[in-house]
């Protein structure tokens, strides 16, 4: 049986793409279900370098992840064959066109697109979300890096809800830690496991877990 494979993906940059998709890997990969594995198919390499400097940080071998690259229509077939190995595949994708997107969307089983609570993240998400429609693959919105007013989150839930897309409840604050620890070539999990960063990833894992 092939392992689920979960694209990230938001053709927005700056919307905390390669954050969320590391997290998610590290987070899979510490709930002992198997194997992990993550895929960039970004041109600007953020997540490999994320791996490399996780690599130099933890050893090669107790990353407790498998790298790999494509680019174009390689993601499909790259993540299909790592899926054969794995319990997960997590794609991280460029912020660019359909064409750049589209076949690391196909071969998913679930699309999360990492949205900032702002009008303009939303106008630009819609691109995104029809995309994943149109290759007939579930997605989901992930507030990410959520101010601590609530007044505009509140206003873009009640705006994505308005219409018809489907988002977590679970969100991911704008919190440093977030970027500390990607620095190091960790996640929050590692450098502050008892911190409101960790608490945020381990209910968004939760709330995914149901969806999968």
């Amino acid at each position: 049986m092939s392992g689920r494979i979960l694209t990230v993906a938001q053709q927005k940059g700056g919307s905390g793409k390669t954050t969320l998709a590391a997290h998610l890997a590290v987070s899979l990969s510490r709930r002992g279900e198997g194997a992990v594995a993550i895929l960039d198919v970004d041109t600007q390499g953020s997540l490999g370098t994320w791996f490399e400097t996780r690599e130099e940080t933890l050893g090669e071998d107790a990353t407790g992840l498998v790298f790999r690259t494509a680019s174009g229509w390689g993601a499909r077939r790259e993540a299909k064959a790592l899926a054969r190995d794995h319990a997960y595949v997590v794609v991280d994708t460029p912020p660019k066109t359909d064409a750049d997107a589209k076949p690391a969307i196909d071969a998913a089983d679930l699309v999360l697109v990492p949205i900032q609570p702002t009008p303009v993240d939303l106008w630009a998400t819609d691109q995104t979300l029809r995309l994943a429609e149109r290759e007939n693959t579930p997605a989901v919105l992930v507030f990410n890096r959520v101010p601590p007013r609530a007044a505009l989150t509140l206003e873009m839930t009640e705006a994505i809800a308005k219409h018809g897309f489907q988002a977590l409840g679970a969100r991911l604050g704008n919190r440093t830690a977030f970027a500390a620890s990607m620095g190091q070539g960790r996640t929050v999990m590692e450098t502050d496991p008892s911190g409101k960063a960790a608490a945020e990833m381990t209910a968004l894992l939760q709330e995914l877990a149901t969806r999968l």
